[in-house]
Parts: structure tokens; sequence; C-alpha cells
């Protein structure tokens, strides 16, 4: 590689040295030589892996994010399970049809294109591999919570996340709480001891039953469980690892570390397809004369919450709601462009063109195994130690794997689990 010669001196000037030696740096390290192209001036490329809803509005927050930093952002290529999807999300944003990729190994073919950022919003049990193969090929990436189904899926989100880390990328993950306002501010003042220490609290997740799919007599299970995978485990985690992440993920936040231990219980009566429970109550122990009592369920004519309450030991708070504490601390205001689902494209977009990309696949990956260990408690009524699913490989739930996996997916052997037969903890 030849160096730029300073015109004055005929000599290399420091900051094209710099520029240069930065350059080989990154490509010998397998970062993708886009992310350089991204923080000049031309537009910030994007694909979107999982093209449903919630694919469809993370794209549509990131695009959103660019008119904020100021940066033309451009669509390059779209990739889901279905063909129908896939380009009905290229469609909306004018991309090639040979750049919408469909089947099981759609993401593969996305991830050749040439593009800075990809957002990935596919059901939960594919994002540890679809997370691995990103970071692998050099991409930054925007993924939704949750990010596993299982433990091993967790550990792996937390091994890619370090592996990000040493190629520079920048890692965001839709728990939006993290880059909510109010939250923000609350986690500040606590973290410089507002309400002391956290003695306990409570977190929710109520509210009504989402959407579900009957099986077509015609449809594989593969297509069936794409289309209803929030009815199963296997394929969503159940909703105490869906929905009930964001909660206890302000828990970990504000306290600072994941649980010790779980222990709970939960039942299902009311569920019309899949595998899972229709709520789940968890006492979280996280040490230290700690515990959190986190509480979901997803029943229609219920009363609901979706919240989180901590009591310290000079003062309280409700999530990133009203804080009552003894002291007097100055908090600063925290920017909030188009809400906290934009704010979090924001924070992932500038943190990367200015040179310090953010990484939250451990923060995410331990609410996501917090979530994974209740609801292992609950599933077969035992009391869940953290290590068993990260430190201790001769645990029966270290290695927990849900079946059918991602793998079985992309190899074409997927059975579906049998409707409404769940877990059964204890005996008669």
């Amino acid at each position: 590689m030849k160096k730029k010669a300073n015109k004055k001196t005929g000599e290399v000037s420091r900051r094209d040295f710099i520029k240069t030696t930065a350059v080989v740096s990154l490509a010998a390290m397998g970062v993708s030589t886009n992310r350089i192209f991204a923080a000049g001036s031309g537009k910030i490329r994007v694909g979107l892996i999982g093209c449903g809803g919630r694919g469809n509005g993370a794209l549509s927050n990131c695009l959103a994010a660019g008119k904020h930093i100021g940066r033309e952002m451009e669509v390059v290529g779209t990739a889901d399970w279905f063909k129908s999807r896939a380009e009905g999300a290229g469609k909306r944003h004018k991309v090639p049809e040979e750049r919408c990729f469909y089947g099981a190994d759609a993401y593969k073919k996305l991830l050749k294109t040439n593009i800075d950022v990809v957002c990935i919003a596919t059901s939960p049990n594919f994002r540890p591999v679809h997370f691995e193969a990103a970071v692998k090929a050099g991409k930054n990436v925007f993924m939704e919570k949750p990010v596993a189904v299982d433990p091993p899926g967790g550990r792996k989100i937390i091994e890619a996340g370090e592996l990000a880390k040493r190629k520079g990328l920048g890692v965001v993950a839709g728990t939006q709480r993290r880059h909510q306002r109010g939250y923000r501010r609350n986690a500040y003042a606590i973290k410089r001891g507002a309400i002391g220490k956290i003695l306990g609290g409570c977190v929710w997740w109520c509210g009504g039953a989402l959407w579900y799919k009957r099986k077509n007599p015609n449809e594989s299970d593969a297509d069936y469980l794409v289309r209803n995978w929030v009815s199963f485990t296997e394929m969503s985690g159940d909703h105490i690892v869906e929905q009930h992440v964001h909660n206890l993920d302000v828990a970990n936040w504000f306290i600072g570390h994941p649980p010790d231990n779980a222990l709970g219980f939960g039942g299902r009566a009311r569920r019309k397809t899949g595998d899972q429970f229709d709520f789940h109550s968890i006492d979280l122990d996280y040490g230290d004369g700690c515990r959190i009592h986190s509480m979901c369920r997803q029943i229609n004519g219920t009363d609901g919450r979706v919240s989180e309450f901590f009591a310290g030991t000079e003062g309280t708070t409700w999530g990133g709601g009203r804080l009552e504490s003894k002291k007097n601390i100055d908090v600063p205001d925290f920017p909030e462009h188009g809400g906290p689902y934009v704010q979090e494209h924001v924070d992932l977009l500038n943190s990367i063109l200015k040179g310090e990309p953010l990484n939250e696949a451990r923060n995410v990956a331990e609410a996501t195994l917090t979530a994974i260990m209740g609801r292992i408690s609950t599933y077969t009524g035992k009391l869940i130690r953290w290590k068993d699913m990260m430190e201790k490989k001769d645990s029966p739930w270290y290695n927990l794997t849900c079946k059918p996996s991602a793998k079985d997916f992309e190899e074409g052997d997927v059975k579906a689990p049998p409707d409404d037969v769940a877990a059964i903890p204890g005996r008669a």
C-alpha cells in the first residue's frame, strides 16, 4: 500500500500515517471497510433480517435516526424466511428483487452485500446464529430483544459480542429503556446513591394474549413455527423471555448485575396454541439481601401492568418514573430524539461515527438469560442458579437446548412440538 506524501515535504504526514495504519489494523482484524466508509460523508447502508412487524418497525426507526444525525440512509437488502415478506419490505424501500432474499439461508446472502449496519429482527431462536454471522461478516448490528431461547444461545451472544468488541463493531439491542430519558436519568441517580443500596422490588409485564395462528393442512412444520413463533417456547423463549425481558433488564441494570438464582411457579390454562405458560411468578435472589419479585402474564380480561419498582435504603423509584430520595443529586438531562425506539438507533449510529462503538451484547444476553433462568424454574419447579447455566458444565441446565434449533431449520429437519402440551412441574 502506497503512503500519501506530504506535498510540501514529500514525507508522510502524521494524520495520513494514522489513517493508513488504522485501515490496515482494521482490515487485519476482519473489520469491514464499510464501517470506514460509513464514517465519511456518504450514505449509511442498511440491511434487514426478519421482515415481520417488528423488523419493519426497527428498520423505520433506523432510517428515522439517520435524519436526526444528518446522514442519508439507504436500504440495500432484505432477508426473511418467507419470500412475500422479504419482497414486501424491499418494495417499500425500493430494493431490487435480486437483493430480497428468502429461505433459511437468506441471512447469509444478505450479509454478503455491501451494508454498514444490519437490523436483526427474526424470532429469538435464530438470533444467536444470525448475530454471530453478522459479527464475523464485519457488520454493525442492531438486534431485537430477546436474543436467545436457551442457555447455550445466550452464551453464544456474549461470545460473539466480545468478538464484536475486538473488531470495533457497534452492537445495540432492542432494550430501548436503556436509551429512554426517564430511565437513563434514574439509572444515573441510582448509580450515585440516590436510593442507596437496593434491597428489593417488583417487576411486571402483565397484559393480554398475543395473536396466534392455526396450522394450515398443507403447511410445513417449519412454516407453521415461523408464522406462529409467539406461541412456542422453542421459537420465542416463552413470553417471560420475549416480553418480560425488558423489565428484568431494568432490574439487572439498576442493581448492577444479574441474579444469583431463581425460584418460581407458573401455569397454562387459556392459551389456544403452542406450549407456553399463561403466567410466571418468580423470586429472584440478587444476593447481599436483595430480592426482586418478577411477575408476568398473558391473559385477556385481566388488569395490566408493565413497570418496575425498587426500594433502597435511601429511597424508592418507579422504573423510569418518580424517584424519591433523601439525597439531593444533580441529574443531567438526556437526549431523546423521536422517542426511545429511534434514540437507540441514534446512539448506535453516533457511536460508530465517533469511533467509540456501543456494545450492548452482554447486557441483553444477561437479561435474556435471567428470563430463561426464571422460565426453567417455573417449568421444572426447581431452584435454578446462574452458575448452573453459565459455569457448571455438568449441570443439566448448562447445555439445555430448545429443539428444533436454528440449525435444524437450515438443515430442513423441523418437527413442530405438539400444540397445547406444556411443562408440568413436580408430581401428584
